[in-house]
């Protein structure tokens, strides 16, 4: 029987593929001292009963009562055992307590081995012996292992998904057993897999398009037509589209019906269903950091700009010490993978007494490829700088940038493990709409270290040095400042650089360290840490400022929010850091 455990000797069972059909949902009540039954069975099978096997609300008061309760748990109790490979289980009926207790004992009997495997392949798979060997090599139940209805149906998935993974798209599994010698509790397991013809990548078949054309899915392939078939590029090509703001759904497969020929070799078309996401949006926010204040921001979207497929983005964001709105219009990626993103912005600071003015355009064209993030952009800014009691100035820049960034965690939004990499480098010249020649460069290395199930250890550094002969005549963005949440905690934000009047301003060196411990309690976390850093305007003059304290986080829907006090060394008191936004 396909899929069946078919005991040979002993009891005469029914197949375990539908035991669970019996049961009902929810926790089992009654297996307490004060309960109106008491099984006794070892504690390993016990949270299998407690889950699946209910017993009685309250005292049975007849003989007759128990008499179809212990049929019932007698014949359901092993069926449920025989999922976890216990198929000669017994109950019986130790008695009956003054109270009206029924006292139960559970023999669970020996726990079934598997005792052989037979897994046979068919079709042209049956002639690669190297991949054959390497897929039995594979196979998750192997001989000496318990037998379990969940292990023994995850061997057969995992199986078939690694068959079809390369090559074999509609493979599939003809037959399956489980042949159980209860008195002998073994297991001998058979699989026989027809791998079908070898199937390459067709033509791109779009469905769904309203507003756009196909070239915009078509751009996003990661195969090309003709290539073998392999899944995780079908699944990247998927990936891919679900990031483009102008679909809301995708289904992506390989139509293997369609596949011409009757050959050990066909090609199916791919065939890539969409729905179109509305083309325009509007989005209100509200937020608040210990950075910049109370955050309110408006924003609006527009994904079929000019029935072009371009992303219009317009923002404006007040804050209580930054007010800021730009506009941007982003392209879609071309066959490389490249993209331009235009931006206009203008934006007005005021921190630790220096007031900014800021007019910004530029273009950036960038790619992402393996995970990594690069890009080359071109801006153009003038910025007008108020000191108090410092010098006043307009300074512009027309600076060319180029960043790497690679990230390599195992969740964007609250990782337990991997890292972080960022590289950027810049500069400008008095020769083309500069005041200053400099050259702008920032280092950033973060790695997360998982030290036991729920504890993480956190590690940040970064350093930045702007080459040039004075600091005047570099706007502030190009110089540096530190102090803050994300920085070194303890200090007010940018509190840290170099001193001008009553101001502090950016300083052409910077450097900062942190050490953060989290211990989380599934969604909430406690945290240690500790953060050093300093800015200066030269390399030589840099003083370090440290700071440590301890904080709570909450893994939101938006990745961890943190609540922290911290201790600045020299400072008069603790300070809060805290930050969390909602978007309506």
């Amino acid at each position: 029987m396909s899929g069946a455990a078919v005991p040979r000797h002993g009891p005469r069972w029914r197949c375990w593929v539908f035991i669970l059909s019996f049961c009902w949902c929810g926790p089992a009540h009654g297996f307490g001292s004060r309960a109106p039954v008491a099984i006794d069975i070892p504690d390993a099978l016990r949270p299998l009963l407690e889950q699946y096997f209910k017993a009685p609300e309250t005292i049975l008061q007849s003989e007759a009562e128990r008499g179809v309760f212990l049929r019932r748990a007698q014949r359901e109790i092993p069926e449920l055992l025989a999922t976890e490979g216990y198929f000669s289980a017994q109950v019986q009926l130790r008695g009956v307590a003054p109270d009206g207790v029924m006292q139960l004992l559970v023999q669970p009997g020996a726990r079934t081995l598997v005792s052989g495997v037979d897994i046979e392949f068919r079709g042209v798979l049956a002639q690669d012996a190297e991949r054959v060997a390497r897929l039995r090599n594979a196979w998750m139940l192997p001989q000496g292992k318990p037998f379990r209805a969940a292990a023994w149906d995850q061997a057969k998935a995992e199986l078939l998904a690694q068959v079809t993974e390369e090559d074999f798209a509609a493979a599939r599994v003809l037959s399956s057993a489980a042949e159980v010698d209860a008195e002998h509790a073994t297991a001998r397991l058979q699989v026989v897999i027809d791998s079908g013809p070898r199937y390459r990548f067709g033509t791109l078949q779009v469905g769904g398009l309203e507003r756009y054309e196909p070239y915009l899915v078509e751009r996003h392939a990661t195969f090309k037509n003709g290539q073998p078939y392999r899944r995780s590029l079908l699944l990247a090509f998927q990936a891919q589209l679900q990031k483009q703001p102008q679909f809301s759904s995708i289904i992506v497969n390989l139509d293997t019906a369609a596949a011409p020929g009757k050959g050990d070799e066909r090609t199916a078309p791919v065939k890539v269903q969409v729905v179109e996401a509305k083309s325009r949006k509007v989005s209100f926010g509200i937020g608040y950091s210990t950075n910049n204040g109370t955050r309110n921001e408006l924003s609006y979207q527009s994904y079929n700009f000019l029935n072009q497929a371009w992303t219009l983005n317009g923002s404006t964001t007040v804050e209580q010490n930054r007010q800021y709105v730009a506009l941007a219009l982003d392209t879609p990626p071309n066959p490389l993978g490249y993209r331009l993103l235009w931006r206009a912005s203008g934006e007005r600071t005021d921190i630790q007494e220096l007031v900014t003015r800021r007019d910004k355009f530029g273009v950036t064209r960038t790619r992402n490829l393996y995970g990594i993030d690069t890009g080359l952009s071109l801006n153009w800014q003038q910025e007008r700088r108020m000191p108090r009691g410092g010098i006043r100035e307009t300074d512009q820049a027309l600076l060319l940038d180029w960043h790497w960034l690679r990230r390599a965690v195992d969740d964007p939004l609250a990782p337990m493990s991997g890292m972080l990499t960022e590289v950027r480098i810049g500069g400008a010249s008095k020769s083309f709409a500069s005041d200053q020649d400099f050259v702008r460069s920032y280092v950033r290395q973060q790695s997360w270290f998982p030290l036991a199930v729920h504890d993480v250890l956190a590690l940040r550094g970064e350093v930045g040095y702007t080459a040039s002969t004075t600091r005047l005549g570099i706007p502030q963005e190009y110089l540096y400042r530190v102090g803050g949440t994300q920085t070194v905690r303890g200090f007010a934000y940018q509190s840290i650089g170099y001193q001008e009047g009553g101001a502090v301003v950016g300083g052409r060196a910077m450097s900062t360290v942190s050490a953060e411990y989290t211990h989380w309690f599934n969604a909430w976390g406690v945290a240690l840490f500790v953060d050093a850093g300093a800015a200066a305007d030269t390399a030589p003059t840099l003083r370090w400022y440290r700071g440590h304290g301890l904080g709570a986080r909450w893994k939101s829907p938006v990745g961890p929010l943190a609540l922290d006090i911290a201790r600045g060394q020299g400072e008069p008191s603790n300070r809060v850091h805290f930050a969390v936004a909602v978007a309506f």
